[in-house]
């Protein structure tokens, strides 16, 4: 067995252990944010970002722009979050302005600078355990297994999300590579705008990956960014051609549904 699937199999067994703890499987579960979009919620195992659970979030190179689109992707779901959000820096680069256009208003952040990985996951577990925020963003190079178990357990015990920006090293090193305890883990990087019909450019676009997710499959998206209110949207033409697939899906199913009735 892979060291990958030995860690998505206890990662399985560790939450059976807690629905149990939580008084089993009909016990009210956490909160789910979704994103908004049909084609993206229907694919993820609970219909959008689980609440009270550790999420993660990497450029898929070390460009500065894939990192802008990883940062920028977290913080519009904190921005769909209600309360304040706590956010671990890890270098001085982070652009208020940015955040704002993507949903998150200066007035709703609280800034913690730090200087080494250990100090920011020790950060983000405290605030994450206090249970007053909306949401806690920490920004490392490395978090072993056993630090993101930590973060896991702490947004569980304060109800609160936790989204963690993976950066990348000088090292080149795939910084999703290390196994993790988040429920879902994303990879992303810029791609080509729509063309205007004038000179311009238009809405920034993403490829958006999923690139694990518990209880679920991983996917791929071209995404629009963040408007100002933190959501997402699929292009146009993206998504009539996803709708038309669904339809015929449909026609498709209730043919053999005629065809099983006879």
């Amino acid at each position: 067995m892979s060291n990958i699937a030995r860690t998505e199999r206890l990662d399985a067994l560790r939450d059976s252990v807690r629905a149990i703890e939580r008084g089993g499987a009909g016990a009210e579960r956490p909160p789910v944010l979704p994103f908004g979009v049909a084609g993206i919620d229907e694919r993820l195992a609970d219909g959008g970002i689980a609440g009270a659970a550790l999420h993660e979030a990497a450029g898929a190179d070390a460009g500065m722009g894939a990192d802008a689109a990883a940062t920028l992707f977290l913080a519009g779901i904190a921005a769909r979050l209600t309360g304040q959000v706590l956010w671990v820096l890890s270098r001085r680069d982070l652009f208020a302005p940015g955040l704002q256009q993507a949903g998150l208003p200066p007035d709703r952040v609280i800034y913690a600078e730090t200087g080494q990985d250990a100090d920011t996951l020790a950060v983000m577990e405290e605030g994450l355990r206090h249970g007053s925020l909306a949401a806690v963003i920490g920004e490392v190079g490395r978090a072993g297994l056993t630090a993101t178990r930590r973060l896991q357990l702490a947004a569980e015990a304060g109800g609160t999300t936790a989204l963690l920006l993976r950066r990348w090293k000088r090292s080149g090193a795939d910084p999703l590579a290390e196994p993790s305890a988040a429920a879902t883990r994303w990879k992303l990087a810029p791609a080509p705008s729509a063309p205007l019909p004038v000179a311009g450019i238009g809405r920034a676009r993403w490829q958006l990956s999923l690139v694990r997710q518990r209880g679920g499959d991983i996917f791929d998206w071209t995404v629009e960014a963040n408007d100002a209110a933190g959501r997402l949207a699929l292009p146009a033409g993206i998504r009539d051609r996803a709708g038309a697939a669904d339809r015929s899906a449909d026609r498709g199913a209730g043919r053999a549904g005629r065809r099983v009735a006879a």
